[in-house]
């Protein structure tokens, strides 16, 4: 089945926050760093133009700016309504309230929007799906990113989430998923099964960060080749 837009909602987060949520030191961003179903993220704009290496893969990229565009603004009030409904749910710390908050998400997904056409013609925004095989040799980057996506999406199934990381760890010398609930912020056993499998040959590692927005979503697991 072909990938559908509508069926996405983009909901985009910047540099300081993924710093957060990944621990991305000083030297981690030196570092090449591939990111995974970014969407509208506004990472790769400002890494970029701090001067880092930053790539970033996902299937929304195969659509064009003002589609992308249109569809941000037609989820904004819905994604924001659902918010207001469940605020008891987030911890409101990093980001104030609901108008920051709004402010926070639009200002990433605008500089997104802005990059978009520039990035995909430097070939940063690459349009991919995961698990599918990758254009790149084995250890490539230094780092994968994961942003609320592998983990979270406990229906995509246990083989999804395996093939996934699997291949990112071929191209990755390391990879990072943030966060390991789903997506009411639950511990699941999706992610006792997954970090089992690969302890077996790789090293895995669970770190509290100091990123936590939805309650108990400050846990992210790394692991290593």
């Amino acid at each position: 089945m072909a990938f559908q837009l509508n069926s996405v909602v983009p909901w985009g987060r910047n540099l300081a926050e993924y710093r957060l949520m990944f621990e991305l030191s000083d030297e981690d961003m030196k570092k090449s760093i591939a990111g995974f179903g970014d969407g509208p993220a506004s990472f790769n704009c400002e890494a970029t133009r701090q001067g880092y290496d930053v790539i970033s893969f996902d299937p929304i990229y195969r659509f064009s700016t003002d589609a992308l565009r249109q569809r941000i603004y037609e989820v904004r009030d819905v994604v924001m309504q659902q918010m207001s409904e469940n605020m008891e749910n987030y911890v409101w710390t990093h980001i104030k309230d609901l108008e920051d908050l709004e402010n926070t998400r639009m200002s990433a997904m605008r500089l997104f929007l802005e990059d978009y056409e520039k990035g995909k013609a430097e070939e940063r925004y690459i349009c991919h799906e995961l698990p599918d095989r990758l254009p790149y040799e084995n250890g490539h980057f230094d780092i994968g990113l994961s942003s609320h996506f592998l983990l979270m999406y406990t229906m995509l199934g246990y083989d999804f989430h395996i093939s996934s990381m699997t291949e990112m760890l071929r191209v990755c010398k390391e990879i990072r998923v943030f966060p390991i609930v789903d997506l009411d912020a639950n511990k699941t056993e999706l992610v006792s099964e997954v970090i089992r499998h690969f302890r077996e040959s790789y090293d895995v590692e669970i770190r509290q960060t100091k990123y936590e927005f939805q309650k108990g979503d400050n846990k992210l697991l790394i692991i290593r080749n």
